[in-house]
C-alpha cells in the first residue's frame, strides 16, 4: 500500500493530538524536555508548505472615476512581519506524570487534545517500575552521585542475603502500610477481597507506595535494584537508596534513576531524541492510541471474567 505524502503544514497540525511517550535523558528538566520538542515540531512545521497571507483588497485612483480594484497578499500578514506561522506556544503540552531532573527514561505527555488523556492517566495513578543504582561507601548532601560527599563508611562487610532480606524487608512494610491507610486488617477476609480486586492504592495520592523490590545486580560496591511503587518522585527513590544504606550498617547514594515501564508505555514505545520529527511523533501517538484502546479492551474484559466469577 502506497503511503500519501502530506507537505501541508495546516493538515499535519491538525494530526499533533493525543499522547506522546518519549525517553526522557538524564540531566534535563522536563520542562526543557518539553521545550525541545516542541521547538523541533514548530520548526519542522514552518520548513513545510504553510498557509499564504491573507489576501488584502486594494481600492486605487480618483473616487469621480472608476476606480481600480487589486487583491494582493497582505503584508501584515506575512511571516517576515508577524513571524513563524508555527511557535512553540501554540501547542498544549502537559506530561502525565512529572519526572525529575536526575531521571531518565519512559516519560509521556499529552499533545493539544491529547492532555486531556494525559490527566486521565496521570488521575489512574498507574504503576511505574525504576531501575535504581546505588553505591555504598559514601552519603552525599543531596543523596545523588552529583552532590558533595558528607560521610564515608566500610561496605566489604555487606553481602547480597543481606540486601535481599532489606528489601524485602522494605516491600513488606510498604505492602502492610497500604492496608493500614485504607483502614483494613490486613490478616482480614476484606484485606484479601480487596488485594483479589486489583491493585490496592492508598486513599491519599501523595503517599507513595512500593509493591515490590528486588536486586538485579550486586557488584560491590555497586547495586542495582528494580521497583515497581505509585505516587513516587525523585527525592523518596533517592532517598530510599540512602536508607537501605542505612539498614546496611552503612552508607549509600544514588547513582542513576531510570524509568522502565509507566502503566502501559515501556521503553520500547519511548522515542529518543534523535527520532522527535513529525513524521515519528505523528506514528508515536497513532501506536499509543491503539495500545491505549487494546489494554483497555482487556481491562473490561477481566472485569467482565472477575464479575462473573
Amino acid at each position: 500500500m502506497q503511503q500519501v505524502l502530506i507537505e501541508e503544514a495546516p493538515t499535519l497540525w491538525k494530526l499533533l493530538n493525543g499522547v506522546l511517550c518519549l525517553y526522557k535523558p538524564a540531566g534535563e528538566s522536563a520542562k526543557r524536555v518539553r521545550g525541545s520538542l516542541l521547538g523541533k515540531l514548530s520548526k519542522e512545521l514552518c520548513e513545510m508548505k504553510c498557509r499564504e497571507p491573507e489576501p488584502f483588497v486594494s481600492i486605487e485612483g480618483d473616487t469621480t472615476k472608476p476606480m481600480k480594484v487589486s487583491v494582493i497578499p497582505s503584508y501584515a500578514d506575512h511571516p517576515l512581519v508577524v513571524g513563524p506561522r508555527y511557535v512553540e506556544d501554540d501547542f498544549r503540552c502537559s506530561w502525565a506524570t512529572f519526572l525529575g531532573f536526575n531521571t531518565s527514561g519512559v516519560f509521556v505527555l499529552g499533545l493539544n487534545k491529547g492532555t486531556r488523556l494525559a490527566h486521565q492517566i496521570h488521575r489512574k495513578h498507574p504503576m511505574r517500575t525504576y531501575r535504581l543504582k546505588g553505591i555504598l561507601g559514601y552519603t552525599t548532601d543531596n543523596l545523588f552521585k552529583t552532590g558533595k560527599v558528607v560521610e564515608r563508611s566500610s561496605f566489604n562487610h555487606v553481602k547480597l542475603s543481606h540486601l535481599e532480606n532489606i528489601l524485602a524487608s522494605v516491600q513488606a512494610t510498604h505492602q502492610r502500610n497500604v492496608f493500614e491507610i485504607c483502614g483494613v486488617d490486613p490478616q482480614s477476609q476484606e484485606a484479601y477481597e480487596l488485594a483479589v480486586s486489583g491493585l490496592v492504592r492508598p486513599v491519599n495520592s501523595k503517599i507513595p507506595i512500593i509493591y515490590s523490590c528486588k536486586c538485579t545486580e550486586f557488584n560491590l560496591p555497586s547495586f542495582t535494584i528494580e521497583v515497581q511503587c505509585i505516587n513516587e518522585y525523585e527525592a523518596f527513590l533517592m532517598a530510599l537508596i540512602h536508607s537501605i544504606g542505612l539498614k546496611l550498617r552503612s552508607a549509600a547514594t544514588c547513582t542513576a534513576i531510570h524509568c522502565l515501564r509507566h502503566s502501559y508505555f515501556n521503553l520500547d514505545h519511548a522515542l529518543l531524541k534523535k527520532h522527535w520529527t513529525l513524521k515519528n511523533v505523528i506514528k508515536n501517538m497513532a501506536d499509543n492510541r491503539k495500545l491505549i484502546r487494546q489494554q483497555e479492551e482487556i481491562c473490561q474484559k477481566i472485569k467482565k471474567i472477575a464479575g462473573d466469577g
